[in-house]
């Protein structure tokens, strides 16, 4: 996949809701290949925390792949953290990761995965 269809990814997914925060393409190596943030907002994490949860994602990802065979492939993670949530898909070896304002009703989370399960589909 180019560098365009990556910030396709990104333009496609973080047009869906306007309480999505960032929306990211990690590479298998915790490279950030593309990104959108909300204008507006200040991230949460630091550049060097910031490549570390990348570096983290990316580790996790190649961990994961040792179940897919008995469990099947991951087709999303969702989390729940003190200050925001995040969703991360499977696009083969790289993850799109997304994070979502934290006072988001449940609906719209699952709103928000429903519309990105077919934008990652047709990019695995």
């Amino acid at each position: 996949m180019s560098k365009d269809d990556f910030k396709k990814i990104c333009d496609n997914i973080s047009s869906i809701s306007p309480f999505i925060r960032f929306v990211g393409v990690i590479g298998e190596r915790g490279e950030l290949l593309a990104y959108k943030r909300r204008p507006e907002l200040e991230p949460l994490l630091n550049a060097r925390d910031t490549q570390y949860q990348f570096s983290h994602i990316a580790i996790k990802t190649d961990l994961e792949g040792f179940f897919d065979k008995n469990l099947g492939e991951i087709e999303f993670v969702w989390e729940e953290r003190k200050k925001v949530q995040t969703i991360s898909f499977a696009i083969n070896k790289s993850r799109v990761w997304i994070t979502i304002d934290k006072k988001v009703l449940r609906t719209e989370m699952l709103r928000i995965i429903d519309s990105c399960l077919p934008i990652v589909k047709i990019h695995s």
